[in-house]
């Protein structure tokens, strides 16, 4: 599949700052494109989430803040607007740790998504409905307690509550963590459905590197807040260095020739 070049977003030399003295991004430039999946690796601490916190505005409740640099979404910059005013534009984050409201029923929360735009009743059925064909499992939950699902099925609820505000980009924060391996792959193959058909972006942050380069088409690797390495993701499933340190010895043995060594920033 053939993606388009126009870039969503963007971020430019962006750092971010927690007080007064915590830097936990630096010098941080990436894009993503109209229609792509991008990966946003890196081991804990590496600033991911700081990232991704930053491109949605949710840093002030930590007191953080973006310090120097530019985010730009769709050429504009981001730094006037709210989360709620960047979600009606189209940028939708889905935090680690599957926030759902446990005492709704999994309909509730879903339907939680839908009403920021205000639709017509008629309108929020068939969105909610588009989401139980994309989360088929969700259906036969949809009356149960969201607290009392399993925690793929919180992960599938969280997901498709943003859904519901019918974004244009994702940002999704760790999606694997503490989910069994098959529910991972589950939720990973839906994403890549959801891009393919409906032409949703996403930006994913994510430690299973393995499986976030399976099914993105770039990927960053961040390293004490900076952008360490970055390149297509086939390119940098070839890459020695990367194998070693994020993908284990036993993918880099089934790993085809290396490829040509790819930018590496300071």
């Amino acid at each position: 599949m053939n993606k388009p070049e126009t870039s969503f977003l963007d971020l430019d030399h962006v750092e971010v700052i927690y007080g007064q003295s915590v830097l936990a991004v630096r010098e941080v430039t990436l894009s993503v494109p109209a229609g792509s999946i991008v990966a946003l690796l890196g081991a804990n601490g590496a600033g991911k989430t700081s990232t991704l916190k930053a491109i949605s505005n949710l840093l002030g409740p930590e007191r953080g803040r973006v310090s120097r640099g530019h985010i730009r979404w769709k050429g504009h910059s981001t730094v006037d607007l709210s989360a709620a005013q960047l979600v009606q534009g189209g940028i939708v984050q889905v935090l680690e740790g599957r926030r759902c409201f446990a005492q709704l029923t999994v309909e509730e929360n879903i339907l939680s998504g839908g009403f920021l735009r205000n639709p017509s009743k008629q309108a929020l059925r068939q969105q909610l409905e588009q989401v139980y064909e994309w989360f088929p499992r969700l259906r036969d939950k949809r009356k149960t307690r969201a607290g009392l699902t399993s925690g793929g099925e919180q992960q599938m609820v969280a997901i498709g509550r943003a859904l519901m505000t019918r974004p244009q980009l994702v940002l999704l924060d760790e999606p694997s963590m503490g989910l069994a391996p098959i529910i991972v792959q589950e939720i990973f193959n839906i994403i890549r459905q959801l891009n393919a058909q409906s032409g949703v972006s996403f930006l994913v942050a994510e430690q299973n590197a393995n499986l976030a380069l399976s099914h993105s088409d770039h990927a960053y690797i961040l390293e004490s807040g900076r952008v360490a390495l970055q390149g297509t993701s086939s390119e940098l499933r070839q890459r020695d260095d990367v194998h070693e340190f994020y993908l284990g010895s036993e993918v880099r043995h089934n790993a085809p020739e290396a490829a040509p060594p790819l930018q590496r920033r300071a």
